[in-house]
């Protein structure tokens, strides 16, 4: 575990909230990430929430496929269904499939998820 993930640990322990955001969009939400890793490890439920609810702000057209697989992979449903939301509009599914991302995009279940959706 990185330093800065673990003293973001012990603040979201002694404190119940997440540190405050520092850093690039990206550095953010790789902290988010890695702490959603942590969470999961230590069966800290309340703190994945917090850090799924922090994701949903960094979902854009070039990130959303690989939030995709990690809310797939780590089970955050709050995430996944924010990112098929945003896929739901047409303009922002166009701007996604045209990312190299999208086009690596491999989890069965999140493929059959969006295809429903785009159908329904």
């Amino acid at each position: 575990m990185d330093a800065e993930v673990f003293r973001s640990l012990l603040h979201y322990m002694y404190t119940d909230s997440l540190p405050p955001e520092k850093g690039t969009t990206r550095e953010e939400a790789a902290m988010a990430q890695n702490m959603i890793v942590a969470a999961d490890r230590y069966s800290m439920e309340t703190l994945k929430l917090m850090c799924e609810d922090r994701l949903r702000k960094h979902i854009g057209a070039s990130s959303v496929a690989t939030m995709l697989t990690f809310a797939d992979r780590h089970h955050c449903h709050g995430l996944r269904a924010a990112c098929t939301e945003f896929l739901s509009s047409p303009t922002n599914l166009k701007a996604a499939m045209a990312t190299d991302g999208f086009g690596q995009l491999s989890c069965p279940t999140v493929l059959k998820e969006l295809m429903a959706k785009a159908l329904f």
